[in-house]
């Protein structure tokens, strides 16, 4: 028989009145420890999906990897490389990627009776992966862009169709200039998408890859580049270094030079702006775990001081400061699982409510998101908790040690 965990038991079922003082210690320290847990959850939970959404949000306008030219990621200008059937079965087979597809940029601007806006035509072929715009398109529908004929199509964002006034079903000219010579042709708005990421929404339209192709004057094949979807993102580094060992520095048959590049290192600013928010999770858990704590130190020194003629014949009656010692962090275990079940229902509740309803909203324009984003990651959450009693427990060993310099003589004497 557990000697500590009995008495433990005892006293936390103790509803005695002449414990008038310790009883609104207890429910305070519960307090404290659920209101801790429960903010560390939803923080955890809102920082999480709001990288990830971020992350997707971006992943989904350029994909996990990019095979590009050499040349063009040392500068602005326009390099294309040969994205012909052999370089795609080399990408396909590659061991971690998922989907490969190509893609074509070219400058331009389109113009309507009243103002005028200057885009990137995006061009991408029957292959292309529309997922994430079809999640995220508000009008009309995604066209079948080919990579063999130019139908003039044009996907474009609820941005870009506000400034310019545009509706589904519309006509706007889009004027390109190459080598002195200005080229126009007129598109129709096939459908609107809506991502709230402003750096690709204020400034990128879908059309067709042949039309994107046959405007930048390239040779058969050629294209800006292929992008890669991996199988896990948890292994992007991995499948990099996969891709990297396969294609990079080397020629296309034209003799342009691949290479390779991750989202991550095509879109810094982005990344390291998401990482940034990981500082501001630590603080906020270094913060709660400490609020617990102390609210934990204070109501166990309360339960000992009163607690005294108990202590005092437990060793009258040969018990060691280590048995009351540990009766004590038994009855504080109690009430850290006691506050920690609220924490849960309080944090995981908040969390579900936020994700099926949307009550909290954010400004797209600054956040990129019109909701507040969660993600409920359950092993982060058992890690919480598992963390947050250990640590709890952890800074109650010290006071517990005020046992010891508790007399039983003395102590029988107390009232």
């Amino acid at each position: 028989m557990n000697l500590p965990l009995f008495l433990a038991r005892r006293i936390y079922k103790d509803k005695g009145d002449k414990y008038k003082v310790s009883r609104p210690a207890i429910r305070i320290a519960t307090i404290g420890v659920a209101i801790g847990l429960a903010v560390m959850v939803v923080t955890v939970s809102v920082v999480l999906g709001f990288k990830h959404t971020i992350r997707d949000k971006v992943v989904g306008f350029g994909s996990h990897i990019q095979v590009e030219n050499f040349l063009a990621l040392q500068s602005t200008d326009p390099y294309p490389i040969c994205v012909d059937d052999s370089l795609m079965r080399v990408l396909r087979s590659t061991d971690g990627v998922k989907h490969v597809e190509r893609f074509a940029l070219t400058q331009g601007i389109l113009k309507t009776d009243s103002d005028f806006l200057g885009m990137t035509f995006k061009g991408v072929g029957p292959e292309y992966d529309f997922t994430f715009i079809r999640q995220n398109l508000v009008a009309g529908d995604i066209p079948e862009f080919s990579d063999q004929s130019s139908h003039y199509k044009l996907l474009v964002s609820q941005m870009t169709a506000d400034k310019l006034k545009l509706a589904v079903g519309d006509k706007v000219y889009a004027y390109f200039i190459s080598n002195n010579d200005v080229r126009a042709r007129r598109f129709t708005v096939s459908g609107i998408y809506q991502t709230n990421l402003t750096l690709f929404d204020q400034s990128l339209c879908f059309t067709d890859l042949y039309t994107a192709v046959r405007l930048n004057n390239w040779l058969d094949g050629q294209c800006t580049g292929a992008e890669i979807t991996v199988a896990d993102f948890g292994r992007l580094e991995e499948t990099a270094a996969n891709v990297v060992e396969r294609v990079n520095r080397t020629p296309d048959k034209y003799g342009d030079i691949l290479t390779s590049q991750t989202i991550d290192e095509a879109y810094p600013q982005i990344f390291s702006w998401l990482d940034l928010l990981d500082i501001n999770v630590w603080i906020i858990l270094a913060l709660m775990v400490c609020v617990a704590g102390f609210t934990m130190i204070s109501g166990l020194l309360i339960i000992i001081l009163e607690r005294t003629q108990m202590i005092g014949t437990l060793k009258a009656l040969g018990a060691r400061n280590s048995t009351v010692r540990h009766t004590f962090l038994w009855f504080a275990a109690f009430i850290i699982g006691r506050g920690l079940l609220f924490g849960n229902i309080i944090g995981i509740g908040i969390v579900l409510v936020q994700e099926y309803t949307g009550v909290v909203s954010l400004d797209p324009t600054s956040y990129y998101v019109s909701t507040a984003p969660m993600e409920l990651n359950v092993p982060f959450i058992v890690l919480l908790n598992v963390a947050t009693l250990l640590i709890s427990l952890f800074v109650l060993i010290a006071p517990s040690y005020l046992i010891s310099h508790i007399h039983p003589a003395k102590s029988m004497r107390y009232e």
